[in-house]
């Protein structure tokens, strides 16, 4: 990891807005600071899939972003502060997607279906680098990172939780025990090193097959 960098050292430099006009020295206006934080995050992300968070530097963020290295400082602290941020942001967007789904209406195994859809589009959407991130970066949090991250597993985790118990209930999936589960999201979650979009299978149907596997039986 590298050193962190020392605030004495911060360029406070000019942002340059892309269109020849130089931006005053000092911190940028709310809304031109809210979408550059952004732009940091969702660069990051696809940085820290593509090269790893230990290889990717402070120069290499700023540098996709488009500004200058100290002005990175404005919005993160230091690189950990923006993995979490990417990782929080992955979390956050996959609850508000599973969370507005009015699952209690639905089958156990058509809400299931939906649940898996979901989690698959989350990992293999173009430019959802959010969540591969958390997965394959875990080990590079801090321990008061790890907690904040692990509190919203546990809620996204829970949604999932009341649609097993259905299905239990039903019959529909007759013993899920915890080496289940954790089977279960293994199986989703490799998803992301090896499929490609226009293999032949859109992500759809490879929820539909997921599901088949996991359940072991076929929609009626």
């Amino acid at each position: 990891m590298p050193k962190e960098i020392s605030t004495d050292t911060i360029d406070t430099a000019s942002l340059s807005t892309g269109t020849g006009v130089t931006k005053k020295r000092g911190r940028p206006a709310l809304d031109e600071s809210e979408s550059i934080r952004q732009d940091l995050i969702r660069k990051s992300a696809q940085l820290f899939r593509k090269k790893g968070y230990d290889n990717t530097t402070v120069r290499d963020i700023a540098a996709a972003v488009g500004i200058q290295s100290g002005s990175w400082f404005y919005h993160f602290k230091t690189k950990q502060d923006i993995l979490v941020a990417v990782m929080e942001q992955g979390m956050q967007k996959s609850l508000a997607e599973i969370e507005k789904l009015a699952l209690e209406d639905l089958p156990p195994r058509l809400a299931f279906q939906h649940l898996v859809k979901v989690h698959l589009n989350t990992l293999l959407a173009p430019e959802h680098d959010f969540i591969a991130v958390l997965l394959y970066e875990w080990r590079a949090l801090d321990k008061p990172a790890r907690t904040r991250i692990i509190a919203l597993k546990d809620r996204y985790e829970a949604a999932w939780e009341k649609i097993i118990i259905a299905l239990h209930a039903t019959g529909d999936w007759a013993m899920p025990t915890r080496l289940d589960k954790l089977l279960m999201f293994g199986t989703l979650n490799w998803t992301a090193q090896w499929y490609r979009r226009g293999s032949g299978i859109s992500i759809d149907e490879l929820a539909e097959q997921a599901v088949q596997f996991i359940l072991r039986t076929k929609l009626e």
